[in-house]
């Protein structure tokens, strides 16, 4: 199963008030192993940045000036998601984003089922606890110690480690490995063999003798009668 853990960087809170995206991060998954793949990139907003927004992330408009607009880079963005599952945290807010950028170039929307909101789950798995990305990385011994300011490539990084044991372990599905080849059967399970010479036993003739004495005196009901 193929999965883009994802997270953006905007102006604002609002597309429809003419807020946009500056930086899209994502890291592809393979049955829930990272693969290596990424995708990133910093977008011109074609706006002024607000000083709110500069604070939370740090891109400025001085850094952003060159950076190509959301037009130049939304068919590769589109082609490196393809229908894979999106795993975003608050995923609402990053995918009407998405949504609002593709639409104004015409391009195809991202279903809405598409996604995998990572906050809700955290929710729903630890009731009335704090479920900001920095909270889960506290709570699972996660290193987020890079992340002074918010960042979409770092973000989807550490996201993709809380996703992993929001599903059950950073190796869910034990997949060490992506590979589907194999060289030699599959053991799904260990079982103990008879030992070809039992051990000797370790209890004396005079232990043997005295512990016999001491079940008898127990009369004939006793548990140990029953299990010899």
């Amino acid at each position: 199963m193929r999965e883009i853990v994802l997270d953006t960087e905007t102006t604002g809170f609002e597309p429809e008030q003419g807020d946009r995206i500056v930086e899209i991060g994502a890291v592809e998954l393979m049955g829930h192993v990272p693969t290596g793949r990424t995708f990133h990139v910093y977008i011109n907003p074609e706006r002024s940045m607000p000083q709110e927004a500069f604070q939370v992330h740090g891109l400025g408009d001085d850094f952003l000036r060159d950076k190509p607009k959301f037009a130049e880079i939304a068919q590769d963005f589109l082609d490196f998601v393809g229908d894979a599952r999106l795993v975003i945290h608050n995923a609402t807010f990053d995918m009407k984003f998405l949504n609002a950028e593709l639409r104004w170039l015409n391009l195809r929307q991202l279903p809405s089922d598409q996604a995998l909101d990572t906050l809700m789950m955290a929710r729903q798995r630890f009731p009335g606890s704090p479920a900001t990305l920095d909270a889960l990385c506290r709570r699972f011994g996660i290193d987020n110690s890079n992340r002074t300011l918010h960042g979409a490539l770092l973000d989807s990084e550490i996201l993709a480690e809380v996703y992993l044991e929001l599903v059950g372990g950073r190796q869910p599905d034990f997949g060490l490995s992506t590979s589907t080849e194999t060289t030699g059967p599959i053991e799904t399970a260990w079982r103990p063999r008879p030992r070809s010479q039992p051990l000797p036993s370790r209890i004396t003739a005079e232990e043997a003798a005295a512990h016999a004495a001491f079940v008898n005196k127990l009369g004939d009901d006793a548990l140990w009668k029953k299990l010899a």
